[in-house]
């Protein structure tokens, strides 16, 4: 096995960092929230929503969740974040060039 590849049993390193941002949001007391948003995405058939919900739900119950998923919801959550504290005239115009090829 090269040095860039991981063993089947071994964790990615960046999954660490995201379990402990999931604990620092955990720690705000937004895990919650992000279960009932999840969910009422799940109910209309989201997979990103039903994916994450679920992730979160094992999370919240001590159960064991692949790196792959700690990433995923980690990932998810950060950029919700990061776009709500984006300015609102910034997002609309990302949004208005989202066609543009240049």
């Amino acid at each position: 096995m090269g040095r860039g590849q991981l063993s089947p049993t071994e964790p990615h390193p960046a999954a660490y960092a995201a379990q402990r941002y999931l604990a620092d949001v955990a720690g705000q007391g937004k895990m919650f929230l992000w279960s009932e948003a999840f969910a009422s995405c799940a109910i209309e058939g989201n997979r990103l929503g039903e994916v994450c919900g679920e992730t979160l739900n094992r999370l919240l119950h001590s159960e064991p969740v692949s790196d792959r998923y700690i990433l995923g919801l980690a990932f998810t959550v950060m950029q919700a974040e990061l776009n709500e504290k984006k300015p609102k005239d910034h997002v609309e115009s990302e949004e208005s060039h989202s066609g543009d090829m240049g």
